[in-house]
């Protein structure tokens, strides 16, 4: 039996934000965007992350015993989305990785994390957690060793292997966004 979050009006708007970014993004991952609504998408994600830092700064990671499981995984996905704001999603990552050792933040979500900022920083992802559309579809970002050990590493901290997540993200985009309107946030959110 989980404790409620010690602050739950803060899990309360971190929820919120995820959720609207999420609704958002899922809309144009099926379709091609004008360069507007990809603008008024990073607008949410920059505003979101200005929310994140104020709440990193106030109370630190927002992990599971601040905010509760679902705050925390909201957290999360804002981190995940701080592409404007390099330094906020680095700090966050950081953050995230000193919960995860006091076992207060998911290690597979730093995971994310972490290759996020790599991606970011033009470096090689060491999870294989970051993808971009292609003209094929979803195509896994540039890997260290991508002939070595990568599902070795994935299943370290709780990642399918990378072909089955590729796989998943795949089936998750290709199905018919009409057929369950509940689960369109959730598409690009569960990609390993």
């Amino acid at each position: 039996m989980s404790t409620a979050p010690m602050h739950p009006y803060l899990a309360r708007e971190l929820i919120a934000r995820a959720e609207r970014a999420d609704e958002h993004w899922a809309r144009l991952a099926r379709t091609q965007p004008a360069d507007q609504q990809i603008g008024a998408a990073r607008h949410i994600d920059h505003a979101n992350a200005a929310v994140l830092a104020r709440a990193v700064a106030d109370y630190g990671w927002p992990g599971v015993p601040l905010v509760g499981e679902d705050g925390a995984r909201a957290a999360w996905r804002l981190a995940l989305r701080a592409d404007t704001r390099a330094d906020v999603q680095q700090l966050a990552s950081r953050l995230m990785h000193d919960a995860v050792n006091r076992g207060t933040a998911s290690l597979s979500q730093w995971a994310h994390l972490y290759d996020r900022c790599l991606v970011n920083s033009s470096r090689p992802q060491l999870y294989g957690t970051q993808y971009r559309l292609g003209p094929g579809g979803p195509q896994r970002q540039a890997v260290s060793e991508p002939a070595g050990d990568l599902d070795a590493r994935r299943a370290a901290v709780g990642l399918p292997p990378a072909g089955l997540a590729l796989h998943r993200l795949r089936d998750r985009l290709a199905a018919d966004p009409y057929f369950d309107d509940a689960a369109a946030p959730a598409v690009l959110r569960g990609a390993a």
